[in-house]
């Protein structure tokens, strides 16, 4: 019997249409990145595991897909490969790799898949794309990047809205002035990791959940707990108000400041954009700025772009100190919540016209025109079998191709082609038009238009 055709759980497959719409957001996503000057890179999928699982653990290096021969696994050989887990990782031992040969501050884009263990579930996948945005720094790096990559994530998705996403609001912090604000909450330094990570629960349970769950680590207490989600309630302008002095808190209020100060300068609207002191995230190696962002109309989606500032990108592959700031997109995700969406995958070719053959006896004529709108950038489909004229349109149909270009006997006389428009989404059909040869691809440009 054939085996069942079906795919690997926690993997998206795409028809045709929903491809090009993805694709379409990708393409938008790079030309944002491209917009401020990012340059491309590329890594391989996988990385020796050496190099790969180097962090102090942590969840996602629980969820490695390792990579291995059979002959090795035959031979009972211990994996030297390992799939990446996120683009973060390569990139620090790319630029540590290549730090010779690279202009600081290196600004880099990098849209790929990565690979994670988890529990497939929908918007969840084994298999999905991020696309990341980095600037590293030699030795130090202007907060003028951290305000930078605001004024990116804005037009990004900006430009993204026409998808279907609609607005979205850019929350930002600075995990500095969190290491103060706890300080002086009377936490001590060895449990803010822990209480951070709760901290980082607000938004996903309520208050009071949150704060028992502080107050239940063991050093803190109920008050402590109390002081520190009341601090964290306070606007920006307000925070003086509490009177810490502290190294980390003053500096990290200050950069903050400049950080959002320096985003409306860059044009992202104030009510785009807002601080938020519950955000924590998670990962430890962020050390000041820190953001993340939100569908307005999807808050329960999460986060769709996150990042944040580290001191020490490649600290584990260089003695070097090499700074950095970057953002990842979950584009994937993204696209699991748009693919219902009405209008979403509205196009199902990547043929704008298609020539089609009418009558055998003019396919020269049809392969000229063909060629001459291609010539002229437009993307042009042919059809070649001699089926009869219904099948072809028919095709067109469910192909979705805007427009059918036809001769026949009787345009071929009097020197002209016939342009067939698809259908509207109400299925009203459109009447031909007739016209000169030599007016089509003026025609066509206006029509595409």
């Amino acid at each position: 019997m054939p085996v069942q055709p079906r795919t690997a759980p926690g993997t998206l497959e795409l028809l045709p249409p929903q491809q090009i719409a993805f694709q379409k957001m990708l393409d938008t996503i790079r030309r944002g990145f491209e917009r401020f000057g990012f340059l491309p890179i590329e890594t391989p999928a996988f990385e020796l595991t050496d190099v790969l699982l180097t962090k102090s653990g942590g969840e996602t290096e629980k969820q490695v897909y390792f990579v291995q021969s059979t002959g090795a696994l035959e031979q009972g050989k211990a994996p030297e490969l390992a799939l990446r887990f996120d683009l973060t990782v390569p990139l620090a031992r790319y630029v540590a790799q290549h730090e010779s040969k690279l202009a600081f501050p290196f600004r880099r884009y990098q849209i790929q898949r990565v690979y994670r263990g988890e529990r497939a579930q929908k918007g969840r996948y084994r298999e999905f794309y991020q696309c990341d945005i980095d600037v590293i720094g030699k030795d130090t790096l202007s907060l003028a990047f951290d305000a930078e990559l605001l004024a990116v994530i804005h037009g990004v998705f900006g430009e993204l809205a026409a998808f279907g996403l609609g607005a979205t609001t850019i929350k930002v912090n600075n995990r500095r002035l969190l290491r103060g604000l706890l300080a002086g909450s009377g936490v001590a330094a060895a449990h803010h990791g822990a209480v951070l990570h709760e901290v980082d629960r607000l938004g996903k349970m309520d208050r009071a959940e949150v704060a028992a769950r502080i107050a239940a680590i063991p050093g803190v207490d109920a008050e402590a707990a109390e002081r520190v989600l009341a601090a964290l309630a306070l606007p920006l302008d307000r925070l003086g108000e509490l009177g810490l002095a502290s190294d980390d808190f003053t500096r990290g209020l200050a950069e903050l400041r400049e950080v959002h100060a320096t985003a409306l300068a860059l044009g992202v609207p104030a009510d785009r954009l807002a601080v938020d002191l519950s955000i924590a995230r998670g990962l430890d190696y962020y050390t000041g700025t820190v953001y993340e962002t939100f569908l307005d109309a999807q808050p329960g989606l999460g986060s769709i772009c996150s990042g944040g500032r580290y001191d020490d990108l490649a600290g584990l592959y260089t003695k070097n100190k090499l700074p950095g700031v970057g953002i990842s997109i979950g584009v994937t995700r993204l696209l699991s919540h748009l693919m219902d969406a009405p209008g979403f995958a509205a196009t199902g070719s990547t043929a704008e016209v298609i020539v089609l053959n009418a009558d055998a006896r003019y396919q020269a004529d049809a392969l000229a025109i063909a060629r001459d709108l291609r010539a002229a950038g437009i993307a042009t489909e042919t059809y070649w079998d001699a089926h009869e004229v219904k099948k072809q349109l028919k095709y067109v149909d469910q192909a979705r191709i805007p427009l059918a270009i036809l001769i026949g006997e009787r345009d071929h006389a009097a020197g002209n082609v016939r342009i067939r428009q698809r259908a509207g989404e109400g299925g009203e059909r459109r009447p031909d038009l007739e016209l000169p040869r030599g007016e089509l691809l003026a025609t066509v440009q206006r029509l595409l238009a």
